[in-house]
């Protein structure tokens, strides 16, 4: 077998190439894990995943029969993220809107509301939140309090002083999450492509029986090993770039940084994910297996990146862990890019741990691959 380590063809090279992507194109099963995937992640995710509340129920008991309670329940009845009011009449209803879920959250206001804040006293109002939906409770308690805070300026305007602060938002002045989650899904989407592409290439071979008539090719370990990253890489950058492309044609997003240097970004961090692919395929007996693997190693990546919540909220050790993960420094490159024109300086503090890993995981997929070559 030694002739594996020593000789190398382009000729060869760029034939197990073609086979490879006519391979991946010839097969429905491939076809389907590794275009139908994206297409869903970018209706689902761009659409439907966001941390924005809208469309929300929430119910009133309002006990007095003043203005400022009208005028409270005005309000939230013409607010943006409030779908309806629901008014009850007790307090036995209005528990059992919170329990069956039906509301988010729950105003119980006093009879004597109205009266304390002509006496020129504060007006307290019970506040009761679903905290089976934690983050949307809070949030949804959040715009309560503005509302609450904007009658409370109209009636006392003298309390408002000088020094009231003002709040500009950098980089996403409308704080529109689909400007945060749309760049974010180029990483994601080249992730689970590449790793699913590379994740069947070997196990597909010992699947069909070809395998073996590869291992008597004289096909050298290098040439098997670039020519299955190479589709990878091809079809990686390029769900990548579409993605992109969506974020600034379709969604309007800005894109302010510098798409050579977000070009590079990319194609390093697909051959750090194409290490990991290969390493999985070539462990693995069966496609099914392969494709297991792949996810089993992309669900965590993506939940441990920071796409989803910040890597600083997570414990120490799942922060460290979260370093070697590639997906968690070209989110940063990625979405610095577009929010923001990226230096130099922090593109490249991101850059060199891609190429580490990247370094690290092809140097051991091809040990990987030399052990099932022998």
């Amino acid at each position: 077998m030694s002739h594996r380590f020593n000789s190398f063809s382009l000729t060869r090279l760029r034939a197990q190439f073609i086979k490879e992507i006519l391979s991946i194109l010839r097969d429905p099963r491939s076809r389907m894990v590794v275009f139908v995937p994206p297409l869903l992640q970018l209706l689902v995710f761009a659409f439907a995943a966001t941390l924005e509340v809208r469309n929300v129920d929430i119910a009133v008991y309002n006990q007095d029969a003043g203005r400022w309670s009208d005028e409270l329940i005005r309000r939230l009845d013409s607010a943006e993220f409030v779908n309806q009011v629901l008014k009850v009449v007790d307090r036995q209803e209005l528990r059992a809107l919170l329990d069956e879920g039906k509301v988010i959250a729950a105003l119980d206001i006093p009879a004597d509301f109205s009266r304390s804040i002509g006496a020129g006293n504060d007006g307290h109002v019970q506040v009761l939140v679903d905290g089976r939906r934690s983050n949307s409770g809070q949030i949804t308690v959040g715009y309560l309090s503005t509302i609450a805070a904007q009658i409370g300026v109209e009636i006392n305007p003298d309390a408002q002083t000088e020094a009231s602060v003002v709040v500009r938002n950098w980089f996403n002045p409308n704080l529109i999450y689909r400007w945060f989650i749309v760049p974010g899904l180029s990483g994601i989407l080249a992730l689970f492509s590449a790793l699913v592409i590379t994740s069947l290439s070997i196990a597909r071979e010992r699947e069909l029986g070809t395998f073996d008539q590869l291992m008597v090719s004289p096909t050298s370990t290098p040439e098997i090993i670039i020519s299955k990253s190479l589709p990878a890489l091809a079809i990686g950058t390029l769900l990548g770039l579409s993605m992109m492309a969506a974020a600034v044609w379709l969604f309007r997003i800005p894109f302010n940084g510098s798409f050579s240097l977000l070009l590079v970004s990319l194609m390093l961090f697909i051959l750090s994910v194409v290490g990991i692919g290969l390493m999985i395929s070539a462990v693995s007996a069966t496609q099914q297996q392969a494709i297991l693997g792949a996810f089993a190693i992309g669900v965590p990546a993506v939940l441990m990146s920071g796409f989803a919540t910040p890597v600083e909220n997570m414990p120490t050790l799942l922060q460290w862990l979260a370093q070697i993960i590639p997906l968690t420094h070209f989110l940063i490159i990625v979405e610095g890019s577009f929010l923001k024109a990226m230096p130099l300086t922090d593109i490249l503090d991101n850059l060199w741990p891609l190429l580490l890993i990247a370094l690290v995981s092809l140097t051991m997929a091809s040990a990987f691959v030399r052990g099932r070559l022998q």
